[in-house]
């Protein structure tokens, strides 16, 4: 496999709005990042991918966009992110674009236009359709946000296609004119100097809706290729697909070099794994730690040489992974440095989601009222509706809602976090005080540190990169597995629980690399306390 910077760095995911405010509006922007990029270099990561800062009426928070060439102003202006772009680069730190192309806002040029006839140019960059004889939508296509994915347009009499809110409407690949415009539109950022593009929802945009197909449409890889040649294909860029209904077997379709589409896709299938089957993603069930095994030794398996790995615990999307899955209340700390360890030396590029190396935590509400993601408030509406409890469904929300992931970051204990001067856009987690980046730096044992240390070993060590990875055999809460390269052989040792846990292994210590805790002095039979972690070369007896 031909090597790439994008497989010796681990990712650090910015959610602007949340990061940090330079200016006292309430919300964060483009200065805020610039201001903090010495302690992402401190940190050590290669590459932030920054979520949307274009032009948006914000509907869904900067992933409806209104114009791809400008910046939405509460985050600034183009100047200030050609600086951001800069002065990242003078710190070794490439900047990866969020492209949302599966769909723009309602406000987009493109559509004010196609909603004026259709005869319009631009009627045919979006997808749409006469209704039924009785006047109902064209088919059953639902929106992830809740109700039908399609809206009726009271000057044609026809429904145009949302897969998420109505608000956000869907461009029609199928449209060469389309594809052209966002081609133009990444060229644009690519003489930008930027280091490469996170694609949203990339799996839908080769849908066919009159056949109920959204995800892993026919024409989608033609797209795709397509796409590289016309744009990323010749430049060394990052480019991870969201892929949410993929496959080790579809996510070679994307990212076996040969052919020629994108570096790799975010896959969910572990993401998943505390959901009842069948179900929404609101439906609880605990997690299986085997069952957590078996997935990630699946995908770091499979792909083999034909495809490539991306890790993450956490995103904008999805709850802190502390609460979700670590021990929040009696062991914070030390699961989250087991949940860092376990990740981050598994083959792949892992993504670090603003605040997560810190141990940044759920933020709980008690009313609706205390919510701003659209997904969660119209889930809400919907499950009361149908019978549920308001209490289960607060529950629900605290536990999966993506609110969760988007309060402000905690830079030090003083008003607000230190995120801004002004009244956040969302409110901040009440335990900053204890939680924040301050506090952090000070103590030579924090998560930072744990995390440091993790980007550092894969700089030093190509085993790291690129060795095989091995599941071992253990208890069912024991995550146990080697990774070899060459002569050398690590052995990465977790104990994913709240209790105690035996662990057995054939073979010797040869040094010790990392551990959130006290470290055996041999293998053969180690009591492992809850939530331990280490890391040890060792030699095979």
């Amino acid at each position: 496999m031909e090597k790439h910077w994008w497989q010796e760095v681990v990712v650090y995911q910015i959610y602007p709005r949340s990061f940090k405010d330079s200016n006292g509006d309430g919300i964060g922007d483009i200065g805020g990042i610039i201001e903090k990029l010495d302690y992402l270099k401190k940190l050590g990561i290669g590459a932030i991918w920054l979520s949307p800062v274009y032009a948006s009426p914000n509907d869904d928070n900067g992933y409806d966009i209104s114009d791809y060439e400008a910046i939405m102003a509460e985050f600034g202006t183009m100047e200030d992110m050609e600086r951001l772009i800069t002065e990242a680069k003078k710190r070794s730190i490439k900047i990866v674009m969020d492209l949302v192309v599966n769909h723009t806002s309602d406000e987009h040029q493109w559509f004010l236009e196609a909603k004026k006839g259709k005869e319009n140019t631009y009627r045919d960059y979006y997808i749409w359709a006469d209704p039924k004889a009785d006047g109902s939508a064209p088919n059953e296509l639902g929106s992830t946000f809740s109700g039908s994915a399609w809206e009726f347009d009271e000057a044609s009499g026809q429904y145009y296609l949302h897969l998420f809110s109505k608000k956000q409407p869907d461009l029609n690949w199928a449209n060469e004119k389309v594809r052209q415009a966002v081609y133009d539109m990444m060229n644009f950022w690519i003489e930008k100097g930027i280091g490469g593009f996170r694609m949203d929802v990339i799996d839908l945009i080769g849908k066919v809706p009159e056949k109920m197909i959204t995800g892993n449409g026919a024409k989608l890889h033609d797209y795709l290729q397509e796409m590289n040649k016309a744009t990323f294909g010749k430049h060394d860029l990052l480019t991870v697909g969201e892929t949410w209904g993929a496959t080790p077997e579809i996510a070679k379709l994307y990212s076996n070099p040969k052919r020629q589409e994108l570096s790799m896709v975010f896959q969910f299938e572990h993401v998943a794994l505390d959901e009842q089957p069948q179900k929404s993603k609101w439906d609880l069930r605990p997690l299986a730690v085997a069952q957590l095994k078996e997935v990630f030794a699946k995908w770091q398996t499979e792909l083999g040489d034909e495809g490539w790995n991306s890790l993450f615990w956490n995103n904008h999307d999805l709850p802190r992974i502390i609460s979700r899955w670590g021990d929040e209340k009696n062991y914070r700390v030390k699961s989250g440095k087991l949940l860092a360890i376990l990740l981050h030396l598994l083959k792949g590029t892992p993504y670090i989601y603003q605040g997560e190396e810190i141990g940044m935590t759920n933020h709980l509400v008690s009313a609706i009222e205390e919510v701003d993601d659209i997904e969660s408030i119209n889930m809400y509406h919907e499950r009361l509706a149908q019978g549920y409890k308001p209490a289960e469904i607060i529950n629900a929300i605290n536990v999966k809602g993506r609110d969760n992931a988007r309060t402000p970051m905690q830079w030090d204990d003083s008003q607000h976090a230190g995120f801004t001067t002004g009244t956040p856009w969302l409110r901040v987690n009440e335990n900053y005080p204890k939680i924040n980046v301050t506090q952090a730096l000070a103590d030579k044992d924090s998560l930072f540190y744990t995390y440091q240390k993790l980007i550092q070993l894969r700089k030093d060590n190509p085993l790291v990169v690129w060795g095989d990875f091995h599941l071992l055999k253990t208890a069912p809460e024991v995550f146990a597995y080697t990774r070899s390269f060459k002569e050398k052989t690590w052995l990465v040792v977790t104990n994913f629980a709240s209790e105690a846990n035996e662990f057995h292994y054939d073979g010797a210590i040869k040094e010790l690399i990392l551990s959130n805790g006290p470290t055996p002095s041999q293998l053969e039979k180690v009591v492992l306390m809850p939530w331990d972690a280490f890391v040890v070369e060792v030699v095979k007896s």
